[in-house]
């Protein structure tokens, strides 16, 4: 029995074997295949199928991109043909999404300019008082301009008619002293819901300007109403002067915010606001004063209902902090002159914590709030503790990045940039001018901060190789005559050898050698021309992708300053 079922087991096997070669009928004296063979054979099939299911797909995104960069390629030479240089930077600036199409909403901004009409806001909360909450009582303090900063001083405001200057000369106090807010009006300053951690940025009032846009009209007296966060922004500005403009004229306008500190009950908020004035009224000609910034913190609860503490001011500790403009004429196109002076003290600071309106005893009557001397009755504060927090100096910086792309990489006072130079074995890119390069104090220098400075090859080159520096023009005198400190006033000097009005463009070694310098006015001569005006044939390149002729002039200047360079650092 056991023989039978081992045979049996057997002839399975070979009837398996034979099934293996030819599944109908194998004929007489044929050969299994080997089961290694043919499981190879299987293998072999298989991985051709798969071969084939990887390869069809891959060939054909491939043909898919091959075809799109070809139309991409067709579509960008004919919009070159069509526009030309300018008229194409201008187009790509619009082309978020660089399809060679503009969508509405990419036109919106061109359509805006040009209708004078933008789309209807959504709805925006009412930012009124709340009579039955705590009250904050705020005090203005100001100190008029210094008119001996003004460059036009110098020579005893020569050619200046007494008219233009009038409402500046009388600006010696602010219009109101003090004024009682609802705390609830506040709110305006807290997070919106998709900003609550710490060191989060937000625009509390955005800004609607850019380097393609322009900027507003000059002859101008009268602020439009705000509306939304702008009336609580403009009812604080006018205790300075009754005619603020919540938005400049130029961009960056508006207002942002970011959270510095978040405790159970209270938020730590520091803002920044970009504001001017409006000093002369009919029949003088308009006189803007442009305050270089306004910045400060906000501690208040959650919902609002207590301010804790409140400030703002315009920060006084460069030498001038204020733009001033103003028109011989009525008209947008009369002729402007521009000073820059020091405002000494533009500040607004809460008295006190916010206090009830209404003091209730324990059963919810009303008592009265002096106390059995006649004296205000007084309240005592809990201590506030941060559960997170930044320093206030990086919450200005992310503010400041937020407002202006330029200062993605990092600028040092004039001295420490050299310090730093030496260390890392870098060249110093320094920028000379009258005023301040990151606040709304300097005219001269918005082109280049809306421009290059802020174009992302600009950015990598500046970050990688060079250590950046801004300075005025006031300061370096001042540290060129400082007698303590002989290296720093050297350096100054090898600065102030260079410098033509109104910006120079420096490239030094960390010595203070100044080994490539272009004036802004230079600069901005040649960018304006067309390639074919240019002497220089090679300015502009256009063959790695879209490049505007601002970046291509300015990375050449800044490759041409590491040129000259490499003998000193050994490249």
């Amino acid at each position: 029995m056991a023989m039978d079922v081992r045979k049996r087991k057997n002839g399975d096997k070979e009837d398996l074997a034979s099934d293996d070669r030819n599944p109908k009928s194998p004929g007489k004296g044929s050969k299994a295949p080997h089961p290694e063979r043919s499981h190879r054979r299987r293998c072999s099939k298989l991985l051709a199928v798969l071969f084939l299911l990887l390869i069809v797909p891959i060939a054909s995104l491939l043909g898919i991109k091959y075809y799109r960069d070809g139309l991409h390629a067709r579509r960008h030479e004919a919009a070159l043909h069509c526009l030309g240089n300018e008229g194409l930077f201008l187009f790509s600036s619009l082309d978020s999404d660089n399809d060679m199409f503009l969508s509405p909403e990419e036109f919106r901004t061109i359509a805006e300019k040009l209708t004078g009409i933008s789309p209807p806001a959504e709805s925006e909360e009412e930012w009124g008082p709340n009579e039955n909450g705590e009250t904050l009582t705020v005090v203005a303090k100001f100190q008029p301009l210094v008119m001996e900063s003004m460059t036009k001083s110098k020579d005893g405001f020569l050619g200046v008619s007494h008219s233009s200057l009038s409402g500046l000369r009388d600006w010696k106090s602010p219009a109101s002293p003090s004024r009682v807010y609802s705390a609830s009006q506040f709110r305006a300053f807290l997070p919106p819901k998709n900003k609550l951690e710490v060191g989060e940025s937000w625009w509390l009032i955005p800004s609607e300007l850019n380097i393609f846009t322009g900027y507003l009209a000059n002859n101008r007296y009268h602020p439009p109403a705000p509306r939304g966060k702008e009336v609580l922004i403009h009812s604080l500005l006018s205790m300075f002067h009754p005619r603020p403009f919540v938005k400049t004229r130029f961009a960056p306008q508006g207002a942002v915010a970011c959270v510095r500190a978040i405790s159970n009950y209270y938020y730590d908020i520091v803002f920044r606001i970009h504001a001017e004035f409006q000093l002369n009224d009919v029949p003088d000609f308009p006189f803007w004063f442009s305050p270089g910034q306004f910045t400060g913190n906000i501690v208040l609860s959650r919902d609002s209902s207590h301010v804790r503490e409140f400030r703002l001011h315009v920060p006084n500790n460069r030498s001038l902090n204020v733009d001033m403009e103003w028109l011989y004429g009525a008209s947008e196109s009369s002729n402007m002159e521009v000073d820059i002076g020091y405002l000494p003290q533009m500040e607004l600071e809460a008295a006190a914590p916010s206090i009830p309106s209404f003091i209730h005893d324990k059963e919810g009557n009303v008592i009265d709030s002096l106390d059995a001397n006649g004296e205000p009755i007084q309240f005592v504060f809990e201590e506030i503790e941060w559960l997170s927090q930044i320093t206030r100096e990086e919450a200005g910086r992310r503010l400041e990045v937020t407002l202006y792309p330029f200062k993605k990489v990092s600028y040092h006072p004039f001295s420490e940039a050299f310090d730093r130079a030496k260390a890392e074995n870098k060249l110093v890119h320094s920028l000379l001018l009258w005023g301040a390069l990151d606040d709304q104090s300097c005219c001269s220098g918005r082109t280049l901060r809306e421009t290059v400075l802020e174009s992302s090859p600009v950015l990598a080159l500046l970050n990688q190789s060079f250590v950046n520096s801004w300075s005025l023009v006031k300061e370096l005198e001042e540290l060129q005559s400082n007698k303590e400190n002989p290296a720093h006033a050297q350096l100054a000097s090898l600065h102030l050898e260079k410098y033509n009005f109104p910006v120079e463009m420096m490239v030094c070694l960390p010595n203070g050698t100044v080994v490539h310098h272009m004036n802004a006015n230079y600069f901005l001569d040649v960018t304006s021309m067309r390639p074919e005006e240019s002497d220089e044939g090679n300015l502009f390149d256009f063959s790695a992708g879209f490049e505007d002729p601002s970046t291509a002039t300015y990375i050449r200047f800044l490759k041409e300053g590491l040129e000259k360079a490499q003998e000193y650092l050994g490249n």
